[in-house]
């Protein structure tokens, strides 16, 4: 599947992540637990998200299923294939196909402890096209839509509507998300005013199959004991394998020590009162909040000045003894 996936270029990468991003996801969802009741994924693509839990926790750990939906039909097919190649047994996940956002299969499945997604990045949607939606129990409570251009943030209100109060939500996001103004504004102000963002992570370019845009992960939880959002860069946790970035297991561990961590590290990690969020404009960029590392050498101004100097008259000596060598040669001729 990795390899169609890097052969079909961004037709393989709708719907499949890599997998050490599947893991890091999983692993953010399951911090501090030993099992959880049910996980579930609202774009569940080829479903390498959901299985990654049989790795993190240990088979049988995830105690009443899989759960997922898929809009592709070839896509949602290939899933359950997966689910059964990875010996998870039909009564033990439940995959719908069809649109989650205008027809979720999962009404009476929700909550779920555990989510994890990597929805379409800025696809279109029906937004406020359909008087219906803003009185979604998903939607409404933001008050606002997202726009009809960009159903990012109808994702991730869908995911925590779905959010058990005990569960956490570890999702990937356009970068875009975390800035833009409008309606996605008012959406992050109503996420941030009630405290359901635990953290943003910044992660490196290039990760993905289909594009290089360096994304990030929004958790969210809606049992939180502090009002601040932690906020990680860890935009330089990769090496190049092949034609595309990779996260190794210690970059992986990296990430997770400074999730549980939560403290300020220079140039990685920083604790932001929710207050100073509101107070910058609901902004949850990470570059707005984690200084980057200056990796510019010092230079000694007065030094180089020294040097510069030397090298200028060094450069008139010269002149002046080419100029005579000249004058000989021209008397001679």
């Amino acid at each position: 599947m990795q390899m169609y996936a890097a052969d079909a270029g961004k037709s393989g990468g709708e719907y499949y992540t890599p997998q050490e991003v599947s893991e890091l996801l999983a692993r953010i969802t399951v911090v501090g637990k030993t099992e959880v009741n049910k996980v579930y994924d609202p774009a569940v693509g080829s479903g390498s998200l959901l299985l990654k839990f049989q790795k993190v926790l240990g088979p049988g750990k995830v105690r009443q299923g899989f759960f997922g939906q898929e809009i592709n039909l070839t896509t949602y097919n290939l899933a359950r294939i997966n689910m059964f190649l990875h010996d998870v047994p039909y009564e033990q996940f439940d995959l719908a196909h069809g649109d989650t956002l205008m027809h979720p299969a999962h009404w009476d499945d929700e909550p779920f402890e555990a989510i994890v997604s990597n929805p379409p990045y800025s696809i279109k949607w029906e937004g406020d096209g359909n008087p219906l939606l803003i009185n979604d129990p998903r939607f409404a409570p933001a008050g606002v839509l997202a726009p009809k251009s960009k159903a990012d943030l109808a994702f991730t209100m869908h995911i925590l509507s779905w959010l058990a109060v005990n569960g956490t939500a570890a999702i990937v996001e356009f970068p875009g998300v975390m800035y833009r103004g409008g309606a996605e504004a008012k959406i992050r102000k109503y996420l941030i005013d009630n405290n359901f963002v635990d953290a943003v992570i910044q992660l490196p370019p290039d990760l993905f199959f289909g594009t290089t845009i360096a994304t990030c992960i929004l958790v969210l939880k809606k049992s939180k004991p502090t009002n601040d959002v932690l906020f990680i860069d860890a935009s330089a946790e990769f090496v190049r394998g092949g034609n595309k970035n990779k996260l190794t297991p210690e970059h992986q561990q990296r990430i997770i020590d400074g999730f549980i961590g939560r403290e300020d590290i220079d140039h990685f990690a920083k604790v932001v009162s929710n207050g100073e969020i509101a107070e910058r404009g609901y902004l949850i960029s990470v570059s707005s909040y984690v200084e980057a590392e200056d990796t510019r050498v010092a230079i000694d101004i007065t030094a180089l000045n020294a040097k510069i100097s030397e090298i200028v008259a060094r450069q008139s000596e010269l002149r002046t003894a080419i100029d005579e060598i000249v004058a000989d040669l021209e008397a001679g001729s």
